[in-house]
This record gives C-alpha cells, structure tokens and sequence, in this order.
C-alpha cells in the first residue's frame, strides 16, 4: 500500500503535526506501508520535513490553484503507483479535483480537523462531496456532527481523535522562559501556543490578562504566547500596549517545538471561539500542565469540566480569568487536573490509537474501491 497524503497548507499548525505524527507512527507500526508527504515548496512545513526521515515530495503553489502543483501531483501518482490519497486541508480537496480531470487518480479520504460547517455554496457541496472522497475522518465528535450537514452520504463520516506521540516528547528548548524574559520564581505563567488566525481568538487572550492584570490587580501572573505572526499580530500588540501590558505579557512567533515549553508553563489557557480539537491540549495533558480553555468544538470531549481540566464558553474573558486566579490558589486541584488528564491521554488519546484506526479505514476503502 502507498499513500499519498496531501497538504496545500504553507505554515506549520496542528494539521501538519498530525500528518507528521500519523506518518511516523505507520512507519513503526506497518513498516510495508510506504506513505509519501506531498507538500507547498518552501512552505514551513516542507522545511520541517526536511529534518526528519519521513518520504516528501514538494510542489510549488503559487498562485492559489498552481497547475504547477496539482499536473505534479496527477504524474506523481502515476509514476509512484499510489493507492490512496489522503487530504488533509480543504484547499488540497479542489487540487485534488483538479489533477483528477487530467489523470484517473486513486480514491481519495479527506481529514476534516476543524468544526467550521461547510458552506451552502453549491461549489464548495460539489467538492466536500465529490465521488473520489470514500470517507470523510473527523478529529472530533462535534466536527462529525458540523459535517454531516454538508456531506449527502452520512456512511463516509468517522470519527478518528488524533492525540499525541508519547514516544517523541521533549522538554529541551534553547532556553528557558523565566531566565530569557527575566520573569520571577514568585510570577505564575499563563502560556498559550497558537498562530495568530480568526479561529483561536487571541483577542480573548488580552481581555483575560487586562482582567487579571489591570482590574483585579492581580500583578503575580506572566503571559506568555507562541505562534506565528500574521496580519492579525499588530492590532494585537497595539491593544497590549495601549492596555499597559508590555511588562506582563510576550509574543513569542512561530518558534521550532513550541510543545517543548510546555512544562515551564503553570496553565494552559486556550481562547479559541472555534476548534476540531486543538494538539496543545494532547501535549498539555502529557507534560502535566493544567488546562483552562473556551469549550468549543471537540474540547469539551476530552476536557470534563472540573475533572481534567476547566471549560468557560468562547470569549468568556471574566470566567477564564476567574478560572486562572481560583486555579493558582489550589496547588492540589492542579496537580489532580494533570493527573486525569495524562491517565486519560495515555489511556485513549495516542497516535498509536489514531494511525491504528486510520489504517483500518484505508483498508476498507481499498478493499471497497
């Protein structure tokens, strides 16, 4: 068997991770399976393969739809005889289509990794439900429920949760938080890794340090955030600025294992207003960081409020700043959130369970094809 697995996407996020992830892990587990990354030149993410053992091939894509990219994509799969295309971002689905049109490519299944519904317009139903797609993999249970309105054939949805690689976790980072940004024993950190895009909601983020910092008083806590800047990140540092946070509060941008500086974090807090169910909170649980995060999307599937962890709704700035003071006081319920967390983690949330799965499906829609 030999997969393609497709990603039209530059930067490096969740999705990307969770190719990386599920390649790797087939490559232990089912080693006579070839899987083949087919990716954006000189995207983040084709200079993240370049460091690791994994099979990639880059395409350039510029402009939107490249037939640079998808004439490739039609040859590649001719050429490297492959079996199966997995997609994993919505935009790759129209590439896909497209190389279709000029070669009889393999059936295709398609990884939907957010809750955002799918559109009405009759071009974007054509292709979430074009004949090529066998089966659609949902990273959650509400992203499966959000699909089913746009998918005709309810048969094609499953849901897989992707979990984390417990074999691969590192702690080293080429610095630590506290020693770089000067940041004191006595100050709790608040970290977030997250880029900066509509989804994750980083204005939320500020409202619950200007919360914390400026109306409470409450001057013993460091906000830390990691991810990659876009057109977003500059309303947000004016915002900082203007709210007297700059000594309270750091962007980091896009930085190589951000995971990695999970332990140094006290909370993990999540703002997003929309989700399929976001890596940091898997690697959050398995470095035992608590998590305080808005409850969309597939969150609340794997965070019990009160058990795991701690679920306010999207944009809730009052409540999760309540939460992060309650929290910081409670050194015991910190350390009981972390320990369910990683029980449940190891217990049903790994990637060995996902590439299991995903292995399952893809032999159903061969045997089926």
């Amino acid at each position: 068997m030999h997969i393609l697995h497709l990603s039209a996407v530059k930067n490096w996020g969740g999705g990307e991770n969770h190719i990386e992830n599920l390649c790797s892990e087939l490559a232990i587990s089912n080693p006579e399976i070839k899987n083949t990354i087919f990716c954006v030149r000189n995207g983040a993410f084709h200079k993240r393969l370049k460091k690791t053992n994994l099979q990639y091939m880059p395409a350039t894509l510029w402009p939107k739809f490249d037939p640079r990219y998808f004439l490739k994509l039609g040859r590649i799969c001719k050429k490297q005889k492959i079996d199966l295309i997995h997609i994993h971002d919505p935009s790759a689905i129209l590439l896909a289509i497209l190389a279709d049109k000029f070669y009889e490519l393999p059936p295709f299944v398609f990884s939907k990794k957010t809750s955002f519904p799918i559109k009405k317009r009759k071009k974007t139903r054509y292709k979430y439900n074009y004949p090529k797609i066998k089966k659609v993999l949902c990273v959650s249970q509400e992203t499966q429920k959000v699909a089913s309105a746009g998918i005709h054939d309810p048969e094609k949805l499953i849901t897989i949760y992707h979990g984390t690689n417990i074999n691969t976790k590192s702690t080293d980072t080429p610095f630590t938080l506290r020693e770089k940004y000067n940041i004191s024993k006595e100050k709790m950190i608040i970290g977030n890794i997250a880029n900066h895009i509509r989804a994750k909601h980083l204005d939320t983020w500020v409202d619950v340090a200007d919360t914390i910092i400026n109306k409470e008083k409450r001057k013993e806590f460091f906000f830390v955030q990691i991810g990659t800047f876009t057109d977003r990140t500059e309303a947000l540092k004016t915002r900082i600025k203007e709210l007297g946070l700059d000594n309270y509060m750091i962007f980091l941008g896009y930085t190589p294992n951000a995971s990695n500086f999970l332990p140094q974090f006290d909370i993990s807090l999540l703002t997003s207003q929309s989700e399929g169910i976001p890596q940091v909170i898997y690697e959050s649980f398995y470095h035992k960081t608590p998590v305080i995060s808005t409850s969309v999307g597939g969150i609340p599937e794997i965070i019990d409020h009160n058990i795991n962890g701690l679920l306010a709704q999207m944009h809730d700035h009052k409540k999760l700043a309540r939460y992060i003071i309650q929290l910081s006081e409670k050194p015991l319920k910190q350390k009981s959130f972390a320990t369910h967390a990683y029980d449940r983690l190891v217990n049903q949330f790994t990637t060995s369970n996902m590439a299991k799965e995903t292995l399952t499906i893809y032999n159903e829609v061969l045997n089926l094809f």
